[in-house]
């Protein structure tokens, strides 16, 4: 019953949801050369023989998926891969980092007839969702057209099971499409069983095998020169109010780590002129990335605004703290700067991340802090200690090695269904 509301209600609001696409796009938050591929009109042709489709929601989702791309690539290269995701940056990152044989197009919003012109166009024979991205009409539109359908690194979180099991009906249609389901750890494969993903397996988390974060080596000599011997940390991928936050720690900590520098890099680079705002409204001398600049004998905060960075600037300090961890909710991933030789901070909101940080703190390659003062604490104690801060670097590189397997036992599991289309073709 709730899934013909569903697809009627979606009818209906179509023009609706048509000017607020208009609206996101007049703000940036829509690309404005390929804003058609969000109503399903294809920007690329159609490849001659079989198509895999895979979807991430967003930036993080779609970065995990790039070990499986390449490992799709190489086993079965008779095959197109395409990859969606919702998001412009997203869309910029990939441009950059996918294989030039996969393609990049916007997923199209769930509107039946948007969802209708994308398969028509794209006829995938695999579609490889990653996480939590359950989009009904495109979900069961892709089912009915005959493609095979999985789902890889699955999550869910107790309040969405919670929720999907208000309406068991529509959860086992849903969750049932799926031909083979990957869970990220027990729990989560345990609660997709319940909805209906009768065949799920636990198989690991493809986060812990993207790759490490690229940095181009000129852009990273040169800022790793300007900091030079400068003690240094960073607040990495911070959301409102752990700017200003920042700040207020590097105040606490200068009169004891004399020439102390800290980064601060918004989750979001257009956030730059507020979160400048803010620690300039502290007293701080701030210099910004995205004007071209670079960190001075007297600057305290080097606000690093741009997109596409983060390797470097993880390569060039020795701590970071994952920010939406300590003011914002649900952490970010703490396995991207351990890969790059940091030692990792994190504060008490850690839920997108829970095992991994679980995981990460009992293996010494990470540590919790409660709250600001404690994240104070912890810089002190790393900053002024730096072989314990190499020692926990080190554990954590460790422990990002050793979890690389889950693409592996992803692909091993994908692998009838890849044998399958490649062979239908």
């Amino acid at each position: 019953m709730i899934l013909p509301l569903y697809r009627g209600a979606t009818r209906l609001l179509s023009p609706f949801v048509q000017v607020f696409l208009g609206r996101r796009r007049a703000h940036g938050k829509e690309s404005a050369d390929r804003f058609p591929e969000r109503m399903g009109l294809a920007s690329a042709e159609r490849p001659a023989g079989p198509v895999v489709w895979l979807h991430a929601a967003s930036v993080g989702e779609a970065i995990s998926l790039l070990p499986l791309i390449e490992a799709i690539g190489e086993g079965w290269p008779g095959v197109t891969q395409m990859l969606t995701t919702g998001t412009v940056t997203s869309a910029e990152m990939m441009g950059r980092r996918l294989p030039r044989t996969a393609i990049h197009q916007f997923v199209p919003v769930d509107l039946p007839k948007y969802v209708q012109r994308f398969l028509a166009h794209w006829r995938p024979g695999l579609a490889i969702w990653a996480e939590s991205e359950i989009w009904p009409n495109l979900l069961t539109a892709t089912q009915d057209s005959g493609c095979a359908l999985a789902l890889v690194n699955g999550r869910m979180s107790p309040r969405s099971f919670a929720r999907w099991r208000l309406f068991p009906g529509t959860a086992r249609r849903l969750f049932g499409a799926f031909d083979a389901v990957f869970g990220q750890t027990e729990d989560d494969t345990e609660r997709l069983r319940v909805l209906g993903a009768a065949a799920a397996s636990c198989v690991g988390n493809l986060k812990f095998a993207a790759p490490p974060l690229p940095a181009d080596a000129a852009a990273l000599a040169e800022l790793a020169a300007a900091i030079g011997p400068r003690p240094a940390w960073m607040a990495a991928s911070t959301h409102p109010g752990e700017d200003a936050s920042a700040g207020r720690v590097h105040r606490r900590l200068r009169g004891d780590i004399p020439g102390l520098l800290t980064l601060v890099a918004p989750r979001h680079a257009s956030r730059g002129d507020e979160a400048e705002a803010e620690l300039a409204g502290l007293g701080l001398a701030v210099r910004r990335r995205s004007r071209g600049e670079l960190p001075e004998a007297g600057t305290d905060v080097y606000l690093c605004d741009t997109m596409g960075e983060m390797g470097a600037f993880y390569r060039a300090v020795p701590v970071v703290a994952m920010g939406k961890s300590w003011i914002g909710q649900g952490g970010q991933n703490p396995l991207e700067p351990a890969r790059l030789g940091c030692a990792v901070l994190f504060g008490p909101y850690m839920d997108n991340f829970r095992v991994m940080a679980e995981r990460m703190v009992a293996a010494g390659a990470a540590a919790r802090f409660a709250d600001e003062e404690g994240l104070v604490c912890a810089l002190a104690g790393m900053l002024g200690a730096l072989d314990r801060c190499r020692k926990m670097a080190d554990a954590g590189a460790a422990f990002a090695v050793a979890e690389a397997g889950s693409v592996a036992r992803v692909v091993d599991g994908l692998a009838p269904l890849l044998d399958r289309l490649e062979g239908g073709r």
